[in-house]
């Protein structure tokens, strides 16, 4: 498991193929988990979503920025993104990646961009959510989330439960709002949870500090065993289901996320689409090697 997850995470990080895929289109099963290449296909995919209860936040995907040009341009398919949503009258917010726009290129510029986009965000009433990415990113992104948070209420940002320092972190933004994940990306040892065990008690242990805390919870899972556990928690402590919401992936355990909106929890589909879905997808197959089910069948259907 542990080699196969190293290789896809490995794949992901491949600039050439990345390049290469743009000229694939939706391929190798990546059409199940990634809602279109562009807006019009992707709003049609949140449509179908807001009329099963769901809401959506909407991933504009984007990888390997390495100039001012390139970050530019990914900030202004957002900002086109956020006019969308509101031209569509969907339910909808969106999730950003701070790499995205700049973060890797310039600090105060990438601060800039995404003073921008929260700017446009605000003016819809839209919240942005800032994606975590890798632990080399995790202090700049609270430290750009600090700045914006002096100016804007619509904005919080990602805590990974397979860190040994989220639940201090989780103490410092227990006013925000917050999406808790388990954690996708390849940590070593000294920053890092690596047995399952241990990132699921984490993770359990993460979501009920922040359940009682101010801040608003997103419970980003596909676990079902942690979903069964949330729903006996709130249902003692008596929180109620306005203070919360479970979060899953396009694509990924479609009933399920069906079902728990039946039930009347609030519930949000992370939506990517995009030319730049390539990264995305090998993060999603390292993250769960059996969607490898997923491309070979797609190739063999070819």
């Amino acid at each position: 498991m542990g080699v196969t997850k190293n290789f896809f995470i490995a794949l992901s990080k491949n600039q050439p193929l990345n390049s290469a895929a743009k000229k694939w289109g939706l391929k190798l099963g990546a059409g199940k988990v990634v809602a279109g290449t562009d807006i019009a296909s992707m709003m049609q995919s949140v449509k179908e979503l807001n009329a099963n209860g769901i809401s959506a936040t909407i991933d504009s995907l984007g990888e390997f920025v390495h100039t001012k040009e390139e970050a530019t341009k990914a900030k202004e398919a957002i900002i086109k993104t956020l006019e969308s949503i509101q031209i569509y009258g969907v339910n909808a917010h969106m999730s950003v990646k701070l790499t995205q726009i700049g973060l890797d290129v310039d600090f105060d510029f990438c601060l800039k961009n995404i003073q921008e986009i929260l700017a446009e965000a605000s003016r819809y009433d839209i919240f942005i959510n800032l994606d975590m990415e890798d632990y080399d990113h995790l202090q700049q992104t609270l430290d750009i989330l600090e700045a914006l948070r002096a100016e804007y209420e619509n904005v919080g940002t990602v805590i990974q439960a397979y860190l040994y320092r989220s639940e201090k972190d989780l103490e410092t933004l227990k006013d925000v709002r917050l999406r808790l994940v388990k954690g996708a990306y390849k940590e070593s040892s000294e920053v890092s949870f690596q047995e399952k065990h241990e990132v699921d008690e984490n993770y359990l242990k993460l979501i009920k500090i922040h359940l009682q805390s101010p801040g608003f919870t997103s419970i980003a899972t596909h676990d079902h065993h942690i979903i069964e556990k949330v729903k006996a928690f709130v249902k003692e402590e008596n929180i109620p289901l306005n203070r919360f919401e479970f979060q899953m992936l396009y694509g990924f355990r479609s009933e399920m996320q069906k079902d728990l909106a039946k039930e009347g929890y609030a519930f949000t589909t992370y939506v990517p689409f995009g030319q730049d879905w390539y990264a995305y997808y090998m993060r999603r197959l390292a993250e769960r090697p059996q969607n490898i089910n997923l491309m070979l069948r797609s190739m063999i259907s070819k």
